[in-house]
């Protein structure tokens, strides 16, 4: 396939980057694979056009396909979410969230968001980080790492004590469903605006699966377009409130929360979207309002308990004993006696691709830490039901009791290829 193609070493390694993933299995739960159609629009000619500024307030001449496929997008997003306006310009959910900080806060002040060893996003004020920078963090966590329970109480006293400007809902690593509905009294307690990234959990949101925190007083939801949303790599801001003319300035209200956000990430934060990338977003938001869409995250749920209940079967601890969600957070510290780090690579030997991370307050270094994180979306889209995740927890199970077992770890990696095989990516079709 790559002989037409004059840069050789490039796309050699993007047949091999497509011959791994068609022989392995992604298990990362922020990993998806897109449709052809998805994958059509990436590499469409909307590459070519500089777009700075917003439909209908453009910088640069030419923009009759860009202001229609931008305004496309917005309007399928808004009608998904329930949002009153959406930017679909951001470039990655770490860029979206700086936004909306920058919308609403001024340098100092306080932002109130999940411990992130207890599951939040290193844009959640994790040390290094610009946000961490400007902004001073405050934190909850979970109360029993058995249920999961988020300690509620314990969340109220320090929003009452630090008055935090934006509460932030959401997670990296978490595998419950938050209560919305105690975010948003304690909220409205201290006169936080209420913000969600529902990076990980958009999919199930859109198909109704999960609860859409709009319905419980939340202004602002983040999310990437590419994890359950199925989407190309980036972000949108969804929000509530009045969309006035991004290029002029207005107050700092609430209601102007829309304007506000626009106006941070052009011309705040970044100069021209990726039009091509945006193309891609109102495609996969396209697909996501079908019905077979639900169905997937129907599936993609269910798969996921199924898996995390056979993993518990074989005495792998997991953080809260299982999920609601899309994700698992195994210890394989308790469960193995060695860390994620190398419980990943023993993973990626047999083709089973997973990431190591912490569980709640982890004794482990970041680089080094207790636990992996593993997940059903894209196993989900490429058709493997709940019968399989028997097989896949049998795998892990038996490659992590044996690691330095070569031949036993050859015999499960060609059972993971001849499985594999059988279930084509979905642009093979």
């Amino acid at each position: 396939m790559t002989t037409k193609f004059k840069d050789q070493t490039v796309f050699k390694l993007i047949a091999a980057e497509e011959k791994r993933q068609r022989e392995g299995l992604e298990l990362i739960p922020s990993e998806n694979y897109v449709s052809a159609e998805v994958l059509a629009a990436m590499g469409s000619v909307f590459t070519n056009k500089y777009s700075e500024g917003y439909p209908g307030m453009r910088y640069y001449g030419g923009q009759i396909n860009t202001d229609a496929i931008e305004s496309l997008a917005i309007e399928r997003a808004k009608k998904l979410f329930k949002a009153d306006h959406v930017n679909v310009q951001s470039h990655s959910g770490a860029q979206a969230n700086e936004a909306v900080y920058h919308a609403w806060l001024e340098p100092g002040d306080t932002i109130m968001g999940m411990e992130l060893s207890h599951g939040g996003h290193l844009t959640h004020g994790r040390p290094g980080t610009i946000s961490a920078k400007l902004f001073n963090f405050v934190r909850y966590g979970i109360k029993d790492i058995e249920s999961g329970e988020i300690d509620y109480e314990a969340m109220r006293e320090i929003a009452i004590k630090t008055k935090p400007k934006i509460i932030l809902a959401g997670f990296s690593s978490y595998p419950r469903e938050l209560d919305y509905a105690k975010f948003q009294s304690i909220g409205d307690e201290v006169g936080a605006v209420l913000m969600a990234d529902m990076a990980h959990i958009a999919g199930p949101i859109a198909a109704g699966l999960l609860k859409n925190p709009f319905d419980y007083g939340f202004r602002v939801m983040t999310t990437t377009t590419h994890k359950t949303l199925r989407g190309p790599r980036g972000a949108m801001i969804l929000s509530k409130g009045n969309l006035g003319n991004p290029l002029k300035a207005v107050d700092k209200i609430v209601d102007n929360l829309p304007t506000l956000i626009d106006r941070s990430v052009f011309p705040g934060l970044q100069g021209g979207p990726h039009m091509h990338i945006i193309a891609a977003k109102s495609v996969a938001l396209y697909e996501a309002a079908q019905p077979d869409f639900k169905q997937y995250c129907i599936n993609m749920l269910a798969n996921a308990k199924k898996l995390s209940v056979e993993l518990m079967n074989r005495g792998f601890k997991l953080v809260t004993n299982g999920t609601d969600n899309h994700l698992i957070l195994a210890d394989i510290q308790t469960s193995f006696n060695f860390d994620g780090d190398m419980a990943e690579k023993i993973l990626d030997r047999i083709g089973l691709t997973v990431n190591k991370n912490v569980v709640p307050d982890d004794p482990l270094p970041p680089f080094k830490p207790s636990g992996i994180r593993l997940g059903t979306p894209a196993i989900t889209t490429r058709g493997l039901g709940e019968e399989h995740m028997v097989i896949i927890a049998d795998w892990i199970y038996r490659a992590l009791k044996s690691p330095h077992d070569e031949l036993a770890l050859d015999k499960i990696a060609a059972e993971v290829r001849k499985l594999a095989s059988s279930f084509p990516l979905p642009n093979d079709n």
